[in-house]
Order: C-alpha cells, then sequence, then structure tokens
C-alpha cells in the first residue's frame, strides 16, 4: 500500500489527474489512491462519485470531450459519429441549442448515467462496414483541430454514410440531405473503400444517388473503380418512420 501521508496524496491527486474530466479506479491507483480511499474522499467532499468505480473532483464541470476519453477506454471502436461528427468538422445546418450526441460502437453498450444526464447522447452499435483492410477502420477515425487530444472522430466520408444509414429512424431525410448538400472536398479514395465495404444496400445507394445529384464526388469513377453492394438491380423501397416511402435506385 503506498505510505505517502494522506494530505499529500490528497495534493497528488489534484496535480495528477486534469480537471473537468471524470476518471476512473485505474487512472486513481496509478497515483496510489485504491478503491477504499477514493470512496472515502467521496465521502469527505474532495471527489464526487459519478457512476461505478467513476469519480470527478467536487465542483467541476464536466467537458463531454473529457468524458468520451473515458468511455473510449471502456467501449471498442467508440466515436463520434454521423451528423455530430460532421458538425464538429464544420459541416452545420440549424443546429439545435443542446443537440444530441451521436455516437457509434463496436460491441452493444448501454451509456452510462451520469454521462447521459450531463450529455443527451445516443448510441449505435450496426455493424456498417465489414471491414476487409485491418487498417481502415482507424484509418476512417481522426481527432480534428481544436477537439480534445485523443478524442475519436469519424472523417466526413465515413461520418456521412453513418448519416444515411439512420435515415428513416433516428435521422430525418430532409436534414440529412441538408447536411449532404454542405459537404465539401471528400476524399474520393476513402469513399470508395468505405462504400466497397459497407454492408447496407440503402446507405450505398443513397449516397450515389444524392452524390450524382450534388456532384460532391465523380460518381461514375468512383464505380468504375471501386465495386460497391447495390443489391439487386430492382429498385429499393422503403417505408420511412414519418410514414413517406423512400425509393432508390441501383446504382443512385
Amino acid at each position: 500500500m503506498d505510505k505517502t501521508p494522506r494530505h499529500a496524496l490528497i495534493k497528488k491527486l489534484q496535480t495528477s489527474l486534469p480537471r473537468g474530466t471524470p476518471f476512473d479506479l485505474a487512472a486513481l491507483g496509478r497515483i496510489g489512491v485504491s478503491a477504499q480511499l477514493a470512496a472515502h474522499y467521496a465521502q469527505s467532499g474532495w471527489l464526487d462519485r459519478l457512476g461505478q468505480g467513476v469519480y470527478a473532483f467536487t465542483g467541476d464541470t464536466l467537458s463531454a470531450h473529457g468524458a468520451l476519453k473515458l468511455l473510449q477506454t471502456r467501449v471498442a471502436g467508440l466515436h463520434v459519429a454521423g451528423k455530430s461528427a460532421l458538425t464538429l468538422q464544420g459541416v452545420r445546418h440549424n443546429l439545435a441549442t443542446r443537440e444530441t450526441l451521436v455516437l457509434w460502437g463496436d460491441p452493444r453498450f448501454v451509456l452510462p448515467v451520469w454521462f447521459t444526464a450531463r450529455f443527451p447522447s445516443r448510441y449505435v452499435s450496426a455493424k456498417l462496414f465489414g471491414w476487409q483492410d485491418g487498417t481502415l477502420a482507424s484509418k476512417s477515425l481522426t481527432t480534428p483541430p481544436g477537439v480534445t487530444d485523443g478524442l475519436r472522430v469519424s472523417v466526413p466520408e465515413r461520418a456521412v454514410l453513418e448519416l444515411l444509414y439512420e435515415v428513416g429512424t433516428h435521422q430525418g431525410l430532409e436534414e440529412a440531405r441538408n447536411l449532404f448538400d454542405g459537404l465539401r472536398n471528400l476524399r474520393q479514395e476513402v469513399l470508395g473503400e468505405l462504400l466497397q465495404c459497407c454492408t447496407s444496400v440503402k446507405t450505398v445507394r443513397l449516397f450515389l444517388t444524392w452524390a450524382r445529384e450534388t456532384k460532391v464526388v465523380d460518381v461514375p469513377a468512383l464505380q468504375q473503380q471501386f465495386p460497391m453492394p447495390v443489391g439487386s438491380d430492382k429498385r429499393w423501397i422503403t417505408r420511412m418512420k414519418d410514414g413517406s416511402l423512400l425509393s432508390l435506385k441501383p446504382h443512385g
């Protein structure tokens, strides 16, 4: 057990861990604070216990990005996705004052209450890509300028496909189209790699349809270079959550 005097340990705690960011028992353990001592500090008012094994400094206002970095250590593949990822990279359309944060990850997971109570958010674990290249999953995540170092965010090419996947369920068609219209400078090579391993025919067809209409990329060149899963030669038709029909041709 760490023999550091308790008052010195508190000082070490305050200087070693970042303010405005939650930390877990593993982080506390690295500076000599046991689970029992963390509970004592919470009872004494030095720490706030946010949830099972998660603490923050009393009185701190938590940042969403700092909280997400902690969750990233617990959930494989967790990243800011879809509309939220596009927003962080400058694609905006009539943003709500407190927009729901869209997060994607690999396993099924329920976001902890301490997080959702502070940051309205939802989590998606859909297998949108059947990764053929072992590096593409990580290569299509980035940390944009101005974002907390180490926070994983979908690159625009991946984010737009995540956005389109949710059209008709959690994402309205009109807003998705407005966001799509705001896209600029998409990298055709990255898009092609993502589209060819996309598991959702609807997503691929919707992207190709809107890309032809907006000319955001050269669709014929894209299709010539990359084989894409567009399904059968028949139209793809589905009824949306609002009752309207979405009809998509095979090649956009």
